[in-house]
């Protein structure tokens, strides 16, 4: 094998790609096109352009018995040209990249330590995978075989097994598995041109190949991209039916793509910062200028007050035997210049961050929340909009029947066994057990409390449920009747609609059970059994009423109804059994239930909480629009009467894309605020949504995204989204790999309960920087003004170190693990534009510092008098600790003790107690530094700069700390509203929100969003071409025509003006500029018209269509004169 890597692969192509077409006929670009097809779509184009599967066996040179010949020489080049069956794994970050990203920190970068901190985040390897069935390895086409279902959940999260066939659905896709059947296939894309490896680029899997890639593209893209548009547009003309075009890149109009890329290559690493961490970022750059300030200011006073106090004043000389007691002097003024710096530099910052994220990582594994990247725990606390999947997550993923009618009794719920008459009863476990697949059963749960395990068929184990709802059981019935022993078998189909099996009475006669879709089985039953179960005559006024009142109700709950009905037959003669009519007629009804996969019981109740916190929930499924409008009522996602939209995955594609199949950013701001329900979506639709929302200017708060995926198709959103999360026990490893947290019970509270931490982490920096402030804010100016006024400061080096370490490292374990409560759902996200410190918390913080500054200069200047001792002031140089400075050190801590009680509330609450035993830590941490304080004081010497204190002493020290408390009500009495001149601090701009490396680095995500992901479907642009040609050819007609001219009398529509013909232009196309809906708005000659346009699809009902063409019926064409075409040149939209 050659040793040739995938980047390398990706350059040889285009040059091979040109030289070996002509020896394969085809070339990588269309297998992988192809690929991206499915059903009658791909049997169309592969008919159309190699005839049949044997033709495209014939380019490919090989036999669809025999495969390929083998020889070295073929395989090498087959390896040259379409790439090895290998995905490159990602590169995890060497240890020394780590090490310089931690050290990327402002605070750590001023004070140049704790380098080690952030190298808690251990590599995450994905483990190797294990699944049932045969893994298909590559991407290719069904040429022949038997009965081939293949489980395609891991790429399309649906859960229904898929029946392929050569003639109806013949592709098959790599990490899908062959559950039934067997079948033979020609392989046509592997590695990373398969489906899977397409999805894994888009995650960055492979991120080397992909810049190879881009710099080889660069100049060939430039040259292609104005015969792009073209070449688009003539191929959704071309092509008739099944037309699948290339999205293009949301730039590829405007070009000028060359110039960024050479930007974005240097920006490609560079991660957005959360908003906390861009918060905290911009604080501490602040607060670090200020202290180094204030230090230099300290150190300069300092040297200069000595200077001229001992050379000016005191007139002495500078003599060579007095320098080294000089040098002490001066280096004790650096000392304490370094001591401010110290003091006022916040570098327990990104030390309470990442304590406060790693705790709360650490107590969300037992709220079933396994994060991967720690900074998604907080950003998932400024969450305004959450996409959900629906099945599994807001459902159980279990279908299950929940109604029933039995007997002539509509039951709302599982009726009791001993109300259902035993005849009835029997018969139906029976129907049950035997006319289902033997395949399908419910197994025992695997954890002890689970649910039963349903395998095989969706419908059935739902069936089979309802048996055992019953307290009756299958496996008897199952026993005495084999499958060997059944009859006859007539399977579901698409045409039938339904299930029956025949067998054998031991008497000779034959019954038949039948199951399906009532309103078909409903329409072949003569007869129904009544309450003491027998049967009785089942008229079709009888079967209207039903319909009416048991099958619609059920119908509007979102429940899918299935028919259960028998029919006996004599032995002799033996009936017709290939007569299908005959056969399948003359019913009897057992019972009709309704089957839904149910609403997960805490949902309902987690949505709420989410809706209360400001949060918009929406669902994006891959179910049909009425179930899924169905469960989202229930889940309480929309509520009858209000104004939201639910739309399909096409509907959504028609208005959020222009006439060339661009998504518009404009188009999809009308559809997002309203949406509520996105149904049959594909992954792409989920992308686009996702990116739709995040990049959305229209509200002023930037909106951050969640979104829950399990399957390998999710893996582009969940990358996009500020907060991904993946199903721990349904999802595949592409999903957990994109994600940044994995929900380990697959349940939507979990999700509420990241928000409730992600807002704790939040206040939790909030509450220890209010703290911290507080004691930078007190230290800084004592220790200016008290080296200013006394040469000296108050508290020494040593102290202000003890002091630095009580705020940074113990206060943010003491604030930063504080337990969440339920209050925090309570209000909205406080989004990148709300400061980090509010005007509350700029209250307290001066408030307190007010407090504790005017005790302790009261104590610093009178202190001596009131505690009758000696003054510590102006101490010769190496004098012995003083009691009067002790005192100042042990009443500064004591109020910062007593301050961080008060700094657990950061809202103005009155009781700062509240909750303070669930948290042992900052109980602990309170009473450890009381005790160590008390060591310091008593024993700690001349190292701490201390003298032991008498007991009466220590009391006044605790008093004063206590006095903290109740000015902390005195504050909270003052109401904020009328501090005017208080400044919030610490907030993002919105310049900083978005640099330019993140908007190069969206364009690169964009591109390969749009040209790898799959191509949208353009049947219905071909139609919208035309109108824009026509809307094209009136705009640049207006703006010559109604220079100088009076209003228009009459509006007809666009298709009267075009009957003209001396006003056709066939050849105008290239140069009239594009216009759709969102110009018109802006147009000034729609402006002076008499009327206003109606509607501009302003998206107000999910009825609007893209663009609304209106024929202005009250005055006709013909009453315009035809010599003035001026008249039918207005056009209304």
């Amino acid at each position: 094998m050659g040793d040739m890597t995938n980047s390398d692969f990706y350059s040889k192509n285009q040059r091979n790609e040109a030289n070996h077409a002509g020896e394969f006929g085809c070339t990588l670009q269309e297998l992988r096109s192809l690929m991206e097809l499915r059903g009658t779509e791909a049997v169309v184009k592969i008919k159309e352009t190699y005839g049949e599967t044997e033709g495209l066996c014939r380019h490919l040179k090989t036999s669809p018995t025999e495969g390929l010949a083998g020889t070295a020489a073929d395989l090498e080049k087959r390896k040259l040209i379409f790439g090895k069956n290998f995905i490159p794994p990602k590169k995890p970050k060497t240890f020394l990249q780590l090490v310089w990203e931690a050290l990327q920190d402002v605070t750590l970068i001023i004070l140049e330590i704790a380098a080690i901190i952030s190298l808690g985040l251990s590599f995450y390897q994905p483990p190797g995978e294990g699944n049932e069935g045969d893994l298909l390895p590559a991407d290719g086409i069904f040429i022949q075989g038997n009965d081939l279902k293949i489980d395609e959940s891991s790429l399309t999260g649906e859960s229904d097994q898929v029946r392929k066939s050569v003639d109806k659905d013949p592709m098959l896709l790599s990490g899908t598995h062959v559950m039934e059947g067997s079948g033979r296939m020609l392989v046509t894309a592997v590695g990373v041109n398969s489906q899977t490896g397409i999805i894994f680029t888009l995650l960055g899997a492979g991120g080397e190949e992909e810049e190879k890639k881009d710099k080889k593209g660069r100049e060939k893209e430039s040259k292609m991209q104005d015969g792009n548009m073209e070449n688009s547009q003539n191929k959704a003309k071309q092509q008739d039916g099944a037309a699948a075009m290339e999205m293009q890149p949301l730039k590829s109009a405007e070009g000028g793509e060359g110039d960024d890329k050479d930007k974005k290559k240097s920006n490609m690493h560079k991660k957005e910062k959360s908003v906390l961490q861009g918060k905290l970022t911009k604080l501490a750059v602040q607060i670090g200028k200020a202290g180094l300030v204030m230090s230099a200011i300290t150190v300069i006073i300092l040297v200069l007050y000595f200077a001229i106090d001992t050379f000016v004043v005191n007139k002495k000389q500078w003599l060579p035997e007095c320098t080294p007691v000089y040098v002490q002097y001066f280096v004790k003024f650096f000392i304490i210049g370094v001591t401010v710096l110290v003091v006022a530099v916040p570098e327990g910052l990104p030390l309470a961050v990442t304590i406060s994220l790693a705790y709360s990582v650490k107590k969300m594994m037992k709220d079933n929340n396994l994060v991967r990247h720690l900074d998604a725990c907080e950003t998932m606390g400024n969450a305004t909009a959450i996409c959900s999947d629906k099945t599994g997550t807001l459902t159980t993923n279990r279908m299950t029947v929940v109604q029933a009618y039995v007997g002539d009794v509509h039951y709302k719920e599982i009726p009791d066994p001993d109300s259902v008459p035993t005849k009835t009863l029997d018969l139906l476990v029976n129907a049950i057990a035997i006319n289902s697949a033997y395949t399908t059963k419910i197994l025992p749960p695997e954890k002890e409390g689970g649910l039963p395990r349903q395998v095989g068929n969706k419908t059935e184990c739902g069936l089979l449920g309802f048996v055992l709802d019953l307290k009756q059981d299958y496996e008897p019935v199952r026993n005495l009747m084999p499958e060997e022993k059944l009859y006859k078998v007539y399977t579901f189909n698409s045409v039938r609609k339904s299930m029956s099996t025949v067998i054998k009475m031991p008497d000779g006669s034959f019954r038949m059970y039948s199951k399906g879709a009532s309103e078909i089985v409903l329409k072949k039953c003569s007869r129904i059994l009544n309450a003491a179960g027998e049967p009785r005559i089942f008229r079709p006024r009888d079967r209207d009423e039903m319909v009416k009142k048991v099958i619609e109700p059920m119908a509007c709950d979102g429940l899918r109804t299935i028919c259960v009905a028998f029919r006996d037959f004599n032995s002799s003669p033996e009936p017709d059994w290939d007569n299908e009519n005959d056969i399948l007629s003359d019913l009897t009804c057992i019972c009709v239930v309704g089957i839904e996969d149910p609403v997960r019981p805490e949902v309902p109740e987690a949505i709420r909480k989410c809706q209360r916190a400001g949060i918009t929930v929406r669902m994006v499924t891959g179910d049909n629009i009425n179930t899924a409008r169905a469960i989202a009522i229930k889940c309480g996602i929309i509520h009858p009467g209000e104004d939201f939209l639910c739309l399909e995955g096409k509907e959504f594609n028609r208005r959020i894309r222009n006439e060339k199949g661009e998504i518009e950013q404009e188009r999809i701001d009308k559809i997002w605020p309203k949406l509520r329900v996105l149904a049959r979506s594909s992954p792409t639709d989920k992308h686009t949504l996702v990116k739709g929302i995040i990049d959305s200017t229209q509200v002023e708060q930037r909106q951050v995204v969640a979104v829950t995926g399990d399957g390998t198709n999710d893996g582009p959103a969940l990358k996009k989204a500020d907060v991904g999360f993946a199903m721990g026990i349904a999802g595949t490893d592409v999903a957990k790999e994109a994600s940044d947290i994995i929900l380990t019970d697959d349940n939507f509270s979990s999700i509420v309960k990241a928000v409730m931490w992600g807002r704790n982490v939040y206040d939790s920096i909030s509450k220890f920087l209010q703290f911290q402030l507080t004691v930078n804010i007190v230290a800084v100016i004592v220790a200016f003004t008290g080296a200013c006024i006394t040469q000296d400061s108050p508290l020494k080096a040593v102290q202000m170190l003890w002091v630095n370490l009580i705020m940074d490292t113990f206060a943010s374990l003491a604030l930063a693990t504080e337990p969440p409560t339920e209050a925090l759902l309570l209000r909205k996200p406080y989004g990148r534009n709300k400061p980090l410190i509010s005007r509350t918390m700029m209250k307290n913080i001066l408030g307190h510092a007010v407090y504790q500054l005017t005790l302790i200069f009261t104590l610093l200047f009178v202190g001596e008098k009131m505690f009758k001792i000696d003054s510590g002031r102006n101490a010769p140089l190496h004098s012995p600790p003083s009691e009067h400075y002790t005192i100042i050190f042990n009443t500064f801590v004591m109020m910062q003790l007593f301050n961080e009680i008060n700094a657990r509330k950061i809202h103005g609450e009155r009781n700062v107690f509240d909750g303070i035993f669930r948290n042992p830590i900052f109980c602990t941490i309170v009473l450890g530094t009381f005790a160590i304080q008390i060591v310091i004081v008593q024993f700690g010497g001349k190292p701490f700069s201390c003298s032991p204190l008498q007991l009466d002493q220590w009391m006044w020290c605790v008093f004063i700390g206590l006095g903290e408390l109740v000015w902390g009500q005195v504050i909270a009495t003052i109401p904020t509203s009328r501090l005017k001149f208080l400044k919030e601090a610490g907030r993002l701009t919105e310049k900083e929100e978005v640099p330019e490396e993140e908007l190069n680095e969206d364009v690169e995500e964009i591109d390969h969003a749009e040209r790898e992901l799959r191509r949208g479907q353009i049947l219905w642009f071909r139609g919208l071409n035309r109108i824009q040609t026509q809307i094209r050819v009136v705009k640049a007609f207006r703006s010559s025509l109604y220079e100088g001219l009076e209003k228009p009398e009459s509006r007809t529509s666009i298709h009267n003006f075009m009957t003209h013909p001396e006003f056709r232009i066939e050849d105008s196309q290239p140069h009239i500029p594009l216009i759709d809906d969102t110009d018109l708005e802006e147009d000034p000659a729609l402006k002076k018209n008499s009327s206003p346009p109606s509607s501009l699809n302003k998206n107000n009902s999910a009825i609007d269509s893209g663009i609304n063409l209106t024929t202005d019926t009250s005055k006709s064409a013909t009453s315009s004169s035809p010599g003035s075409p001026i008249h039918s040149l207005e056009t209304s939209l």
